[in-house]
């Protein structure tokens, strides 16, 4: 479990100091040789649209994601919004655009490097309501019921102690605040020399959950009206990511719901 979380930790800092991702490469890159050029058509082909993507300051745009959270999420002006490993900060600004001046937006993410990229970028955009805390998202920089919505782009997957990640977004949300995530999930049942890759944990495959097994993790941290929904198109940019692996038959990306009663 450590040597995951320090590879996790060293890759994406990496990807925070060089400036984005692999434009071929996963979600969650392992690769760190791209640049910020390759974070429009990654983010475009993940469900953006181009006027969210033009009002984004420079450098919060890595090309990481396997997803648009915002698009389920149904943001309200004056809501305040968590950001689990908000990397360049991409969803934070788009969602501060969304909860206006009288909201608020916190990203959080374990890499000092993607929390200075992002910091920069609220600095460049002038952006107010929005802040970046270091933290793991196993253990949550924030105080308990102060959160309306918790997003998650790419990133629960990654965490080698997901129930722990679950059992903190419930105790960071408001009664009747609610989950909106995007991420990758194993719809077959992974072949050990994958599961046991540490290069492709970090890569987002490795560590992805079953639909079953993120539903009792929900249920268990006491989320309601869980929905889980599958999206059988992104295999085919999984397939891309990682040519003639196959891995496209064992994961997909999924928007995932709940509801903290």
């Amino acid at each position: 479990m450590k040597n995951i979380r320090q590879a996790v930790r060293e890759q994406y800092g990496k990807i925070g100091a060089a400036g984005g991702a692999d434009c071929t490469s996963s979600c969650c890159s392992p690769n760190t040789g791209g640049s910020t050029a390759c974070g429009g058509q990654t983010s475009a082909n993940l469900g953006y649209s181009e006027t969210e993507l033009a009002d984004l300051p420079e450098g919060a745009n890595l090309g990481l994601g396997c997803g648009n959270p915002q698009a389920i999420a149904a943001l309200n002006e004056g809501e305040t919004v968590l950001d689990l490993g908000s990397g360049g900060g991409i969803d934070c600004f788009l969602a501060a655009r969304q909860v206006g001046e009288t909201g608020k937006v916190i990203g959080v993410d374990m890499t000092p490097e993607m929390i200075e990229r992002a910091r920069e970028a609220g600095r460049n955009d002038a952006t107010q309501n929005v802040e970046f805390r270091l933290g793991e998202i196993e253990h949550l920089p924030v105080a308990n019921g102060t959160v309306d919505v918790i997003l998650s782009n790419c990133v629960i997957n990654l965490s080698p102690d997901k129930p722990d990640v679950f059992r903190e977004t419930f105790r960071v949300l408001k009664p009747g605040g609610r989950l909106a995530i995007s991420d990758i999930v194993a719809t077959a049942p992974l072949p050990d020399e994958v599961r046991n890759n540490v290069e492709l944990h970090v890569g987002c495959i490795a560590g992805a959950a079953t639909v079953d097994e993120l539903r009792s993790m929900l249920t268990d941290a006491g989320f309601s009206d869980i929905r889980i929904d599958i999206i059988e198109s992104s295999r085919e940019a999984i397939r891309q990511w990682m040519p003639d692996s196959g891995l496209e038959n064992y994961v997909a990306s999924a928007n995932i719901q709940a509801l903290r009663p």
